[in-house]
C-alpha cells in the first residue's frame, strides 16, 4: 500500500492518459449518437481532472511525460477496435516512447 501512496501522482497521470484515450475512442465510435458522445466527454473530462490532480501531487517533469502513455493506448485501441494495422515500425515507436517515459519518470 505504501508503494501506491508514494506513486499516487504517477498512477493518476497514467489513468488520465487511459481515460482521455478511451474518451477519444468513444467519440470516434459514437460520432452519430449523442448519448455515446456524452459518455466520451465524461471519460475525457474525468481524465482531465485526474491530470490536474496528478500535477498537484507530482513534479511536472515526472508526471507530464507519463501522459505519453496515451500513444500506447491509442495504438492498441486502433488495432483492437478500429481494425488499424500494427506493423513493426509502430511497435518499435511505442517501445521507444515507453522507454522514454520510464527513463524520464524514474526517480531515486
Amino acid at each position: 500500500m505504501e508503494i501506491i501512496k508514494s506513486h499516487k501522482g504517477k498512477i493518476f497521470m497514467i489513468l488520465a492518459a487511459f481515460l482521455t484515450s478511451t474518451g477519444q475512442l468513444v467519440w470516434k465510435i459514437g460520432i452519430n449518437n449523442i448519448f455515446i458522445l456524452m459518455i466520451g466527454f465524461m471519460l475525457y473530462g474525468f481524465g482531465a481532472v485526474l491530470m490536474i490532480k496528478s500535477l498537484t501531487i507530482e513534479k511536472l517533469s515526472v508526471a507530464y511525460p507519463l501522459l505519453c502513455t496515451s500513444y500506447v493506448f491509442a495504438l492498441l485501441y486502433g488495432a483492437l477496435f478500429l481494425e488499424e494495422g500494427l506493423d513493426f515500425k509502430k511497435i518499435i515507436a511505442v517501445c521507444l516512447i515507453s522507454l522514454g517515459v520510464i527513463l524520464t519518470s524514474y526517480e531515486k
